[in-house]
Parts: structure tokens; C-alpha cells; sequence
């Protein structure tokens, strides 16, 4: 994608937003950046753009600044239906996002994984497969580091394997990643997208430009993935806990195997997954699926899965303080993720819900939660606070405490609450943007203040 001379309007400077406007201003593009937060807001983070050939239009909209611009990028909290996005577009303003600049920037083979939960996990243990099979890797998009940042300098021999949201494939277009992979789907994001059948449609928008001589991975044991693998271009691979599957990664007598040519290896035993629980056992069957398909050997993929420790806010163990322990699951922002986090309790669990409101039913959860007898109590805060006592009435579940809006004396409660052999869970079963600024603040406050108890 040539940018050189190219006015390019950027709205919404997150980290995304930074990372694309320093690749556009790096290729000789005039760049206009726009948020509605006043410069001030921002303390030091713009100032490696305060260079010639960008403008600051900060602390309002873009409407005013739309004349002449040849592109517009977008951050994946904009939606594409926005009145100015759509002002833009009947001017002629190409509409992208941060992904979408960024993919067109980058050299080498692309791994996209997207799905409802272990999207950020998948993405890691694949990155780690690759760099462990000698592959300059660059893990980059949802999961926290933007690709325009790594565009810029990446190589032909490299790998960039990118967690993708149903947010960034709003704006996707020329995306083609050699494989793509979707982990499992179930309710999540309908506040943006309206409908199940839209949040699938733009999941399923990562395989539109792929070819025969790609992969598309896909979870065997999840009937919307079935629907979602047909009629593709590419060549399908499966992954499954609990069958053989015909082309793909699968458990066998205890042992993982990867056939994808009629050839069956095994990799290791189900058992040596370092991660625990049923829900990683998936994610480290799509990562062998992913990275064999890429053509990583089974014996690296061995000493990877063996070793790898997970990922920051996903079953997260923090301390153990008279006898209980700390978990933070604070990635854990919708039903289905947060069921999983409690399938992998073993001890009397004090369990923290709660936080801004995505528009889905808590009440698949509150039957979860009558039918874990682990969960000995739950601690309601933020704006689906009552949302989630409703349905946890419902189902006939009364252990619960209502702490609004204090996290402190959310923490408190639970300290009171959690005896001795057991554990404290915070897994919110929603996102964070009510009482923090994302999942990722929301654990590491947790993990301060737990850290912080004497």
C-alpha cells in the first residue's frame, strides 16, 4: 500500500491509533490525527507525533477535517455505521481499520485467530511455536500490540500471527491471512453488532480473501463452525477434545495427534499440557492445528505445549494469603469464558461478576453457578450488578453480595467470605469499561490491591 503524499485521517489515538499514525508519517503520508479527548488527556503519549506532516485535530470530531482526505482509519471502538464514518464513505474516503493498514504493510505469512474466548492464549502459544521453530514472529492485534507497530519491520521470511476481533473485521477488506482460524462462537458483543447472525458474519469475513493454498481451522466441536466452514476457498482443518477428526489436530488414547496427510503423528500427551483445564486443552489443540498447518514440527510443538505458561489475566493464579488463593480471570468478559474459568475450580470459590453491560443473558451462567458446587458465593459489582442477581434468583441461587461500585469493598467482602483452602475468582463475565479502562486494568488493580493485603 503506497501512503506517500496520501491525506490520511486517523480517528481515535488508543495505542492503535499512535502505532498507525508513526507507520503513516514513517512512508511520507499527511496525517490528520482526531479524538474527542482534548491534547492534555493524552500527557506525553503524542509526542513522537509532533513532527511536519501531521495535524493535531484533538477534543473534537472528525466532520471538520474530512475535506480532501484519501483514507480514513478507524479504531475497532468506532463503528463502522457512525455518521461521520458513513459521511466519510459517500465522499469517496476509503473507511479501514488499524488491521486492515497494517496487514497491507506487512511482509511474510499471516496467522489470523479470532473466535468468542481463547483468542488472546491461542495467539500466544502459537507465537511461541513459532519462534521456537527459529521464525522471526511478530504476535500482534487484540491482544494488545497493534501491526502497524511491527508493519514497518517486518520481513518476507517472517510471521506475523494476529488475535482479530469481531471489531477490527468491521473494517476489513483486502485481509488475507495464509491461515485463519475461529476457536468457537457464542453470545457475545450483541450491544455493537445487534445480532448473533452479524457477529458470525464478521467473524467469518477473515477467510473472504483466502485461496486453495490457505488453511481455514476450525473447532469440530462447535456446531456454528460447521455452518462457518462451508463453502470456503481454503483447505479446512479441524481441531476437537473429543474425536478424531478427518484432517486436523485431535486427542487419541490420551495423546494428542495431528494427521493433516493422512499421516497421523502424535505430538504428547494430553496430560503434559502445562495450562490446565478443558478450555486450554482446545486452545493448544488449535494452536497444533495452526502451527502444523504452517509447517512447525511435531517435536517443537511438544516442548512448547510442555512449557508454556499462559497468558497475563486468564487464570491467573496471584497469591495465596491464609489459606486462599488469588485468581485473576480478568479476561474473562463474557458468559462463556467465565464458565470455563469456573469448570476449572477445585476448591470453595468466592467468585467476583460484574461490569459493563454487552446487551447477553446471564442466565446460562446462573444455572452454571447453581450446578458448580465449587462456587460457594458470588460478589456482584458494576452496572450488571443487579442484571446478574436477577438471574441468579432465578435459578434459585441466593449466596450472593451486592458491592456496587467499590472495588474495595468488593475485596473486602471477599476476603471475609473465602475460607481457608480456598479461592477468590475474579472472572467478570463482562467487560470492564464501566469502573476501569479495559480487562487489563481491571487485573492488574486486582492484583495490586491483592498483593497490597497484609
Amino acid at each position: 500500500m503506497n501512503v506517500e503524499n496520501k491525506r490520511v485521517i486517523i480517528c481515535g489515538m488508543a495505542r492503535s491509533g499512535i502505532a498507525a499514525a508513526k507507520l503513516l508519517l514513517s512512508r511520507g503520508a499527511v496525517v490528520t490525527i482526531s479524538d474527542m479527548k482534548k491534547e492534555e488527556a493524552f500527557g506525553n503519549a503524542l509526542d513522537e507525533l509532533r513532527v511536519p506532516g501531521c495535524i493535531f485535530a484533538l477534543g473534537e470530531g472528525p466532520q471538520g477535517h474530512l475535506d480532501g482526505q484519501d483514507v480514513m482509519i478507524i479504531s475497532p471502538g468506532i463503528a463502522y455505521a457512525k455518521d461521520f464514518v458513513q459521511e466519510a464513505i459517500a465522499r469517496g474516503i476509503e473507511v479501514i481499520g488499524e488491521l486492515e493498514l497494517g496487514a497491507r504493510m506487512t511482509q511474510g505469512a499471516m496467522c489470523a485467530i479470532t473466535g468468542t474466548n481463547g483468542k488472546t492464549t491461542t495467539t500466544t502459544l502459537v507465537g511461541e511455536l513459532m519462534r521456537a521453530w527459529g521464525k522471526t514472529t511478530h504476535v500482534v492485534g487484540n491482544i494488545g500490540y497493534p501491526i502497524t507497530a511491527t508493519a514497518g519491520i517486518s520481513k518476507p521470511e517472517d510471521v506475523t500471527v494476529a488475535e482479530v476481533s469481531s471489531y477490527q473485521c468491521e473494517t476489513i477488506s483486502e485481509f488475507h491471512p495464509h491461515v485463519g482460524a475461529v476457536l468457537n462462537i457464542t453470545e457475545d458483543h450483541l450491544a455493537r453488532h445487534g445480532t448473533m447472525q452479524v457477529y458470525i458474519e464478521m467473524k467469518r469475513r477473515i477467510f473472504a480473501r483466502q485461496t486453495a493454498d490457505d488453511y481455514a481451522v476450525f473447532n469440530y466441536d462447535d456446531p456454528t463452525c460447521h455452518e462457518m466452514a462451508k463453502g470456503l476457498s481454503a483447505r479446512i482443518v479441524w481441531f476437537s477434545r473429543r474425536e478424531a477428526v478427518p484432517c486436523g489436530a485431535y486427542v487419541q488414547d490420551g495423546l494428542i495427534v495431528l494427521n493433516l496427510n493422512g499421516e497421523a503423528q502424535a505430538i504428547c500427551r494430553a496430560d503434559e499440557v502445562y495450562i490446565p483445564g478443558p478450555h486450554n486443552l482446545e486452545n493448544a489443540l488449535a494452536a497444533v492445528a495452526i502451527a502444523g498447518s504452517m509447517g512447525v514440527p511435531a517435536g517443537v510443538m511438544a516442548s512448547v505445549l510442555r512449557t508454556f505458561r499462559g497468558v497475563e489475566h486468564r487464570i491467573e493464579t496471584v497469591r495465596m494469603l491464609d489459606g486462599v488463593t488469588w485468581i485473576n480471570d480478568s479476561k474473562g468478559t463474557n458468559v462463556d469464558s467465565t464458565q470455563k474459568a469456573i469448570a476449572t475450580m477445585t476448591r470453595p470459590t468466592v467468585l467476583i461478576l460484574g461490569g459493563s453491560d454487552k446487551k447477553t443473558s446471564f442466565d446460562p451462567l446462573a444455572q452454571t453457578i447453581v450446578d458448580a458446587p465449587q462456587i460457594a458465593h458470588c460478589v456482584l459489582i458494576g452496572d450488571t450488578a443487579e442484571q446478574i442477581r436477577d438471574s441468579l434468583e432465578r435459578a434459585g441461587y441466593t449466596a450472593y453480595t451486592l458491592a456496587g461500585y467499590d472495588f474495595d469493598a468488593c475485596l473486602s467482602a471477599c476476603r471475609q467470605l473465602a475460607k481457608d483452602g480456598g479461592s477468590v475468582l475474579l472472572s467478570p463475565a463482562c467487560a470492564s469499561f464501566d469502573m476501569f479502562k479495559d480487562y487489563e486494568d481491571r487485573g492488574r488493580i486486582f492484583k495490586e490491591k491483592v498483593m497490597a493485603m497484609r
